[in-house]
Parts: C-alpha cells; structure tokens; sequence
C-alpha cells in the first residue's frame, strides 16, 4: 500500500510557518538570560518594588528576541529554498503509458522513471534495463562515498529485455518485497516477483539517490525508497542547533551572577530590616504612616526585590544585544575577505551562520574528507621510470637533476591529433627514446595501452571517448595515447591498439583480474607475430617478488626510484612483462577452465592459478609509473600551518585504504619520520579488539624505551572546562583504520580503546567509511574529549559529519552543493580554511573575549555603586544614578566604543597570524575568557566602583564649594560619580584597544561629548519646563562641573581607578610577556624598517623505502569485459589516425603552485613563551 511510504519530497529546515514561534521561541529561552530578563520583567510590573519602569527592560528584550528571531527565519528560509530546488528538479516519469515530465517531490514508491546520461538520480531505484548490452548501466557515486571512480549496476535479465518499449513497461506488474530503510549503502536484500517466478536482488540492482548516470544512454528505474527513506537522506543526520563554548559559559555565568545578586539583595534586605528597625520609626511621623502599617521584615522583603531589579544591571540584556552585532560584523568580514575569494569559479567565502565565528578560534580537531575537499579530483601521469632510467625531470645547468618546471618546452606529441590537449609532459627525453625505437620503451607504453579495463567509444562527432572505471588507469592510457601507443577498442577476445601510426590488434587469451589481495592486475595476449605475453602492473611489494633474478640490478635501480617518487607523494605501479610457451600456457588455460566450472572452492582455485603463472614467471622488469593525484592549491602548507596550531586533523573518507594512506603522505600528515603507524583491519569485534590493544602496548613500549617513561601533559587542565587531560607519548604515530573494523571499533565495550590509541596518535585515517560512521567519530571526539570540532567536506557523504561537528565547512567542489547547504561556512578551496582558523576566527575570538571582559567589567563597576550607596541611604533602593543616565549608560554613552573594539581590534596583522600558527593556542586552551577571567573582571570592577564611590564620597563630605555653598547634594554627587564613571570607562576601553581605527577614536572621544552634551540638554531649563516630572536636575549639571574641585574630584577617581591597571600591564608585558607581546613589539619595530621578506627554497620530503602503490581500482572488471556484457556492437575504428580524441571530458588543471611562508625569526626564536 503506498501510503504506508514516505513521498520524495526532503526536508533540511528546522522550522515551517506554525512550527517557527514556538520552537524559535524555546530555543531563545534556553539562553538563561533571556529567561533572566524575563523574570525581572515580570518582577517591574509590580509598583510596590519597581524603581524602574517596565519599558526599560521590555524593549530591549523585544528588540534582542525579534533580532534572533529574523537572522534564524532568514536562515532557514534559504533552507527553504534549497530544498525547493532539489524538489522541484524535473524527471520523466511513467504516466498512464506515457513518459511526462513530474517534480522529484512528486515521484512516489513504484514509479518507473527513466533517467538520461549525466543526469541525478531521483530516488532509489531498481534497474530494470538500460542502453547499454545486458542491462548495463554506469554511475557515479561521488555524492555518496566520495570515490569519483564509476561503478557498475546492472539489471536483471528478466527485466532487461524490457528495454525502452515503453508499452511493456507500462504493464510492469512486478512485487518487490526487501529490507526496510536503513543507511547501509553497500548492502541491499530483495526479493522481486514477476511472471510466477522470484528473483534475488542486491546492491548490484540498485541505484540510490544521489548518483549521477554516466556513460550510459538512458535507463529505467522502479522507486523502491523515496524522500527521508533514500539511503542518501538516511545517512545525512539531523539539523541541529549549535551554540559556542562561550555561550554556554555565559550561561553559566548568568546563573552565578544571579546568585551573586540575590546575595547582595539579601545583604540589603537585611541591612534595612534593621535600619527600618532601629533608625525608621524616627521617620514615619514625617513619611504619614500609620503605627503597624508596615512592618522592618516585610519592607526588608520589598526592598530585597526592589535591590534585584535595580542591580539587574550587571548582566543588562544589550550585552546580548551587543554580541550579535559583533557576530554579525565577524560575518561580513569572512565574506569581504577577498583573499579567501576564488576568482576560477568567482566564488566568495560565506559565513552562512553568525553565530559560531569565535568558535571558529577554538578549534581542536579537524575532520576532513578527502576526495575533491584534499584533493582536486585530477589524475596525471608525472614520471616513470623505465629500464633503470627515469623520465620526468630534466637536468639543469649544472647537471643536477631538478624537476621538470611548466617554463620549459612542453613536449611536442607524435600524432598530436589523437592526444590529449590537456595532457602536458616536459621531459623531451621520453620522446627521443620512441623515436629511436628503444624496446624497452616501447614495451614499457605497450604495456600501459593494454593491461587495463578502459572502454572506448566515439562519439558523433568522431572522438574517441575512454570510460574509465578507476581515474588511475585512465591516467596511464592516456599518457600511452600521448606518447603514440593508442588505445582503440576491445572485444572479448582482442584489444586494438594503435603503435606510432600502425593498427594492431592483440588477441585476449586470458585476464588476470585485480583484487585487495593480490593487488595487481595481469592480462595474457597473443601479439600478430604469434608470441605470448603477460603484461602485468601492481604493487612494487608483491611484483618485486615475483621477478627472476636476473633483474636484480635493475631492480634495485627501479627500488630506489619508486623511494623518489613515493616520497614526493605520487602513486606509483610496477609494470612487468614475460613471455610464455604456447605448451605452458595451454596447460595453464585448460586448468583455469576447469577452475571456472568448479562447483566448490572457485574462487580459491582460480586465485591458486593466478598465482602461479604469476609466481613462476620469471617476470621480466620494465619499470614503473608514477602518477599525482593532484592536490588542490596550498593543501601541504595549510595542513603542516594546522598542525603547528596543535590542531588535529583527521581523514575520515569513503576511498580505498591505499588511496588515502598515499594522500597522506603527499600532504605530509603521514611522514616516514613517524615511529610507526598502526593500520586496524580486524574483521569483528574480538580482533579489533585485540589490534587495538597491541596498538597501544606496542606504542607505550616504544615511548618507554625512548623517553624512560616520561609522558608529557599536552593538553593543560582548564578551569572551565571538566575535560580529560590527555597524555600523549614522545614521538610521532599514526593510526589507520577502515570502514568495516571502524563499526566494531564503534561498539560501546571497543569506543574508548578507539579513542585512546586515536587520540595519542598525530594523525588518523578512517577508510571506506559510512556518511553515518563518519559522523559517528565525530560525535565520539565530542563527547569524550570535550574538544570543539570542525568537520570539512564537499560532498552529500559528508552533510551528517558537517551537521555533527560544532563547525561545518563545505567547499563549493565538484560534488554539487549538498555540503555547502548543510555547512555554517563555506569556501572553494581546502588552503582557505588556513586563513578561516588562524586569522578570522583567532581574530574573532580574541575579540569576543576582550568584549565580555571588558562589559563585565563596566557593568559590575557601574552597578555595584548602588550596593555602596544602599549603606548610606537607609536601604531604601534608591538609586544613586539620575535614572536617564541608568537608561541611556549601555544603550548611549558606553556601546560604541565597546562596539567598535569587539568588531575592529586586532592584536597582530592577518600576515602574522599566519606565520606563527602558535598564536592559536590560547584559544584552544580558552586562555582569554574563562572563569578565572570572569572572576578578575569581577574584582577589577569592584575596585573601581570602590573608587567611583568614596573618593567622591571623602571629597564632598562637609565641604563648600567655590562659592560658598554647601555642594554635598544628592543630584551634584550624583553628577559627579556619573561624570567620571563615563571617562573612566572610557579610558580604560582605550587601554584595552589594540589597534586604533578612525572609528575607534570616533566612538570613544565622541561618546563622551554625546555625553555631555545629553547630560546639559536635560539639565537645562527649557526641557525641564516641559516635563518637569522626568527631568528633575534642572541646572545640576551647570553648578557642578562649573566648579574646579569638582574636576580635580574627577581627576583624582579616574587616576586610582586606571593606574593600577596601567602599572599591572606594564610589568607583565616587560617582565612576562606574551607571543603576542613579542609579536606586537616586532610589528612596531618593522614600521620603522622592513627588511625583505625571503621565502623558504622548496624542499622534497626524504623518504625511506616504502611502496607508494595506491590502484583505485574495483574488482570484477576483468570477468565483465572477457564476459563481453559491457561491448557494444561496433564498426572497426578507422585506421587514419586523424579523428579527435579526449579523455572523459574533464580540463586538466595546472600543475600546483606550493608556496611555503616563513615564520618570523625575531619572535620564533624564544620557544618557552608561556602564553
């Protein structure tokens, strides 16, 4: 029944019209203070305690809450959107006998769909047939596992031959009964039932949503999962809601400081039970109270709430106000930064959320995928090595070999009509080699051009079109192309290639397949002169073995040359070749046919024989080929720049173990300097078990033999945070772990030995991972290690590891846009987050912490005078402030200043922040505000009020004034602790301003004439002539701060409050100063003479022996094109060699430019600096 299933319509947004209020509204309220606010609310509508006027605090919470409300209305609303895209996508579904056009949100379980080439897949699907021979089809499964290489699925046979006959698809009345929904994306168990018969059906039937049809003309499909049941949407998490560490820390705070206010409420209350007591019955003749009417305890109870309200200003809701403004302002900044704009595609950096930038400044772990986030995506064929001599490099002036550069002469290609455009090779060495007809050269590129499982096919247009199935080999036959060996077309049986213009077409005698284990791959082909040959490429560890002992010189020449080329990062493969005997051979076949008939053990036989032609082969050595799986710009530099920010960076990718462990070593996160790197592959939870815990023995052991037992404490206990402090061994590990053993490493009894070894470990490489398991990992660092997380992908696979980390980075790649959609910030390429770290979000945080330092210094300064005053005024909650100045001191006279330093200050240049990466430190350590910084703000304002009370206090009591006059009023001492509250504030903010903007200057200087210049408007006469009720210091202000003690009163109270301040920072900074003191010092000595900035030479990682073997190959192919399943019936290609050829139509990207910036000598030199 189809209304027991989902329809296709996805859903990422958090909220809908009726939803919006009260889930927006629940969760404002769970930022304590907004609950806070709302109770003191409450607590102002009751005249009989209020001081205060309701409005002062409904109309900034109003404000605060409306604010919040629109930026997350106006988020989801682009979720929204996004949404409405991918569901208004069109696709040609089966109606009523008729193929029409119907939105994605419309397609329901049981349509047939037919989807064309290139084009996305609505749902997941059950092939029923396709254009291409036996029900063939290819996809592209990028979105979904990250690997660009295509996959096969095909159709049954049964529903094959249902073609395109749109009439009998129509009439397809099929059952399928299968698993229900789950994310298992390379599981699937069915059942279809059709014409009284009952066919398996697994994931080799199945197409999911999210694939892209490639290479194939069109085919149909049967919706089996639509919507949220799709293993795509399954595996993509939920939307959650991200809040900082420093907002919860406020929360926190707020609790305290409402503590802290109740105490000071009952303080007071107390004081005036006994004032009321002892000392207010004097009062009641001239106040007309009646004997009784009130009581000491209950005017000590009113008075209690009366001081709440009155002192509620020490947390007052513009803070919050104030933290979103500067928020938003740390957003612009990120998408104004043009340096973080890629001018390729034109696309800008996004902060898609304004409320996670300071978090940004915190990061301990990143989690990062590999394929098109590391890497670009692009294969090239770099070097080789052939016969003891490599190709690739080409010598310089001085003989000495240097790599080949894109200033030289690219080589000019034999049949440049058949080449690749984009194809470049520099070592015209290679070229003269063919000329000359060297044989093993020309076997070398023979080789390339037949071991493989590349189909071609042209086009209408008459080019040749390779369809690859592992990005690898399409590299290695395109450079065979190139250099004149040509590959043409295959048959079952033969493989026609094209030699320096000659057609030749080779017979197929037998296909050696590859697989994980014997990690080669080797085909049997019989050449026109009638001789046997088995050409054979893999791993240099398991071909090495295998060669006669006659190449043993050449062997050790080749060994030391696939060193070279692991150690700059390239994936290389051996290539070998023998000749065999027509007696041997035919034995060899008769037996592998039987092998093939075999009822029981096939496998196993066929791989025995395998082995053997292989094992007694007296392979002869050709050499070996190196190819880069090209990183994107900067990829090195930014991941080594992390690194020494003490960030963890993690590969979490769905690619095969090889691939990723050899990306890791081109980005230099797995070197041959490590002591040792543990690779998990147990098949069930006792193994891994078990390799985990030898993992950790055999480590331990190691750092006691090399440090006697001493362990280092590499994260320090904070104050805040109740996190473990890990310990971490001497020395450097790594740690690899698949996919399969990573779900039992998951299991509750294993997770912590995981994360044990993990985290001891410099870097880690989960492969062959799920979506779900990659957010698995994620939320296990989180909640075991309280560490702040950061997840960067840009595929579909990678949206529930984004949504599960407290930062989400998508890059804007080549796997659509599902990963910028579900990210808080986004960007093209993987350097940029460099910048996003080290500058803007150190930058952020920085000045968020200054920020909250600061307010809370100047409101508990501000409003702690009352609690001062209260002993002076009986208790009776007044207010020691004129209350327009209480109204207008956060909202007027002290919020731009405050303001402009959280948005502008800075304390060193963007450039040096990138250059001495360990300025990020205290950010991860939450150096800058935390609890011990809250209290020393607290302090700091508390002294100050101190000052702001009774230096003027001590100088008005019983004194006259210039005049005469008696000026130890109640409005002249208020004036004046007003005055010079404003001006002390307002010094301090400038000690506290790092770096000075014309708008820093305008805020502060000029939000002290704002002030003075309200403070006279409204104790003039002519607005007190027109409210005399709200304006009740007529000509205060005038007879005040007309008087000179008055100044020096203001004088005196502004040097005690401030000096301590300046002494305190001037012995620290001399005597214990900062990396970022030194830098400062640094920045001011280079204003006066900047020498030239020098950049480091390039330098090539050195390598020890090590196979850089990496084939992202899958299994199966060989038995698929000997099968014939996947040829099409063709016409020989012609043999003229003129028509137009290219490769899989993708542009070749130019080679990167690695640029390696040096850290500043004068403040790097000192590397005990306590930050």
């Amino acid at each position: 029944m189809l209304f027991l299933f989902q329809d296709n319509r996805i859903h990422t947004s958090k909220y809908n019209i009726l939803t919006f209020l009260p889930i927006n509204l629940f969760e404002q309220f769970q930022r304590v203070a907004n609950a806070y606010f709302l109770c003191l609310l409450i607590l102002q509508l009751i005249p009989e305690i209020s001081s205060l006027t309701w409005f002062t605090t409904i109309v900034p919470l109003v404000l605060v809450i409306t604010m919040t409300a629109v930026k997350d209305a106006t988020d989801d609303y682009f979720r929204h959107k996004s949404d409405n895209q991918v569901n208004n996508r069109q696709s040609e579904v089966l109606i009523d006998s008729k193929l029409q056009n119907e939105k994605w949100m419309n397609v329901k379980v049981g349509d047939i769909i037919k989807l064309e080439n290139n084009q996305f897949v609505a749902a997941d699907l059950l092939l029923l047939s396709s254009s291409e021979p036996h029900g063939l089809c290819y996809v592209e499964t990028a979105e979904l596992d990250g690997e660009t290489n295509l996959k096969v699925r095909h159709a049954l046979s049964v529903t094959s031959e249902l073609g395109a006959d749109i009439n009998r698809l129509a009439r397809f009345d099929g059952i399928v009964v299968c698993e229900a929904p789950n994310n298992k994306l390379d599981k699937f168990m069915g059942i279809l039932s059709w014409k009284d018969s009952k066919h398996s059906l697994n994931n080799e039937k199945i197409i999911l949503r999210g694939c892209i049809l490639r290479n194939t003309s069109w085919c149909f499909g049967m919706v089996i999962f639509a919507g949220p049941d799709t293993k795509l949407m399954q595996n993509s998490g939920k939307t959650k809601f991200k809040r900082t560490s420093i907002d919860r820390l406020m929360n926190t705070l707020v609790l305290w400081i409402f503590g802290f206010l109740i105490c000071l409420g009952i303080i007071l209350a107390i004081g005036n039970s006994i004032w009321e007591s002892q000392i207010g019955d004097q009062f009641r003749t001239f106040l007309f109270w009646n004997e009784g009417e009130k009581s000491s305890v209950f005017s000590g109870f009113l008075t209690f709430w009366s001081y709440i309200i009155i002192l509620n200003t020490v947390v007052p809701i513009s803070l919050y106000v104030s933290v979103e403004v500067i928020r938003l302002g740390h957003s612009y900044f990120i998408n104004w930064d043009r340096k973080m704009y890629y001018s390729r595609k034109a696309t800008p950096a996004e902060a898609r959320t304004t409320t996670l930038n300071e978090e940004l400044g915190q990061i301990e772990y990143i989690f990062s995928d590999k394929t098109g986030t590391l890497t670009q995506n692009i294969m090239t064929f770099k070097r080789c090595s052939i016969n003891g001599r490599i190709y690739g490099e080409v010598p310089d002036d001085l003989d000495q070999k240097t790599e080949v550069t894109q200033e030289k002469e690219p080589v000019d290609f034999l049949v440049k009509s058949q080449a690749d455009r984009e194809f470049q090779f520099f070592d015209h060495n290679l070229m003269e080699s063919i000329k000359m007809g060297d044989p093993k050269v020309h076997e070398f590129l023979r080789v390339l051009a037949l071991c493989h499982t590349v189909m071609s096919e042209e086009n209408s247009a008459g080019e040749l079109i390779y369809q690859v199935q592992s990005p690898d080999e399409g590299a290695l036959v395109t450079a065979a192309r190139n250099f004149g060996f040509i590959f043409k077309s295959r048959t079952p049986e033969t493989i026609t290639i094209e030699e320096l213009g000659t057609l030749v077409t080779y017979q197929l005698l037998a296909f050696l397949d590859f697989n994980n284990s014997r990690k080669r791959m080797s085909v049997i082909v019989r050449n026109p002169e009638g001789q046997i040959k088995l050409y054979s490429k893999g791993a240099d560890t398991i071909l090495f073995e295998k060669l006669h002992p006659s190449n043993e010189v050449l062997l050790s020449l080749t060994s030391d040359h696939l060193s070279e080329f692991a150690g700059e990062g390239l994936r290389t493969l051996a290539i070998a070749y023998r000749d065999l005997d027509d007696k041997y051979f035919k034995e060899w076949h008769k037996m592998l046919e039987d092998a093939n008939a075999a009822t029981e053990e096939r496998d196993e036989r066929i791989a025995g024989l395998y082995e053997e032609i292989e094992r007694d082969l007296m392979i002869k050595l050709l050499g070996a080929t190196a190819v880069e799986d090209k990183l994107q710009e900067g990829v090195i530099e930014t991941v080594t720049s992390l690194s020494l920010a003490n960030i963890k960076i993690w590969v979490l990718t769905g690619d095969k173990q090889e691939t990723a462990i050899n990306i890791g070593y081109a980005c230099n996160m797995l070197t041959d300097d490590m002591n040792d790197v543990f690779v998990i592959a147990g098949n069930n939870a006792v193994e891994v078990r078990e390799e985990l815990r030898k993992a950790k023995e055999n480590l331990s052991g190691q750092n006691r033999n090399v440090s006697n037992g001493h362990v280092v404490c590499e994260k320090k206990q904070q104050l805040e945070l109740d996190s473990i402090v890990e310990e971490t061994v001497t020395g450097d590990y790594a740690l690899i772990i698949n996919g399969h053993s990573l779900a039992h490493a998951l299991e509750s009894d294993v997770k912590n030995d995981l994360l044990e070894l993990a985290c001891m470990c410099k870097t880690v490489v989960c492969c062959r991972v799920t979506p779900l398991q990659k957010a698995q990992v994620v939320e296990l660092v989180k909640k075991y290690r309280n560490a702040v997380t950061l997840a960067i992908g840009d595929g579909a696979n990678d949206v529930s590891m984004i949504k599960s980390a407290h930062i989400g980075v998508g890059i804007s790649g080549q796997e659509g846009l599902q990963a910028v959609l579900a990210s808080d910030y986004s960007f093209a390429q993987f350097r940029y987050l460099q910048r996003l770290l080290l500058v803007h979000g150190r930058w952020s945080y920085f000045r968020m912490c200054k920020f909250l330092c600061y307010f809370f210094y100047k409101n508990f300064a501000f409003t702690l005078v009352h609690f001062w005053f209260g002993f002076f005024c009986g208790f009776s909650a007044q207010t020691v402030y004129d209350q327009w100045f209480i109204t207008l001191f956060n909202i007027v006279y002290t919020s731009l200043p405050v303001l402009a330093m959280g948005i502008f200050d800075q304390d060193v240049s963007d450039q040096n922040s990138m250059d001495c990466p360990q300025l990020y430190e205290p950010g991860q350590l939450n150096l800058l505000f935390n609890k011990r910084k809250f209290f020393i703000c607290v302090l700091h304002g508390i002294y100050t009020s101190l000052a702001l009370f009774f230096i003027p206090y001590g100088a008005f009591y019983n004194v006259a004034g210039e005049d005469g006059q008696h000026i130890a009023d109640y409005q002249s001492f208020a004036v004046t602790m007003a005055t010079s509250l404003v001006i002390v504030v307002s010094v301090q903010i400038a000690l506290d301003t790092s770096y000075w903007t014309f708008i820093n200057h305008v805020f502060i200087w000029g939000s002290i004439a704002i002030y003075f210049s309200i403070l006279f408007t409204m104790h003039s006469n002519g607005i007190f002539g027109i409210f005399p009720n709200q304006f009740p210091f007529v000509g205060n202000a005038r007879h005040s701060l007309t008087q000179k003690c008055i100044w020096l009163v203001i004088l005196l109270t502004t040097v005690a409050s401030v000096l301590p301040v300046v002494v305190f920072r001037f012995l620290k900074m001399n005597l214990y100063p900062t990396l970022s003191d030194q830098i400062r010092r640094w920045q001011k000595a280079q204003k006066k003479a900047r020498p030239p900035s020098s950049r480091r030479p390039r330098t090539r990682r050195s390598s020890s022996r090590r196979s850089g073997y990496a084939f992202a190959h899958q299994e199966g192919y060989g038995e698929l094109i000997t099968s014939g399943k996947n040829m099409r019936a063709k016409n020989q290609p012609p043999t003229s060699g003129l028509e137009k050829t290219h490769y899989n139509s993708t542009s070749w990207i130019e080679n990167l430019c690695k640029k390696t910036t040096d850290t500043v000598s004068s403040f790097s030199q000192d590397k005990t600096v306590k930050l």
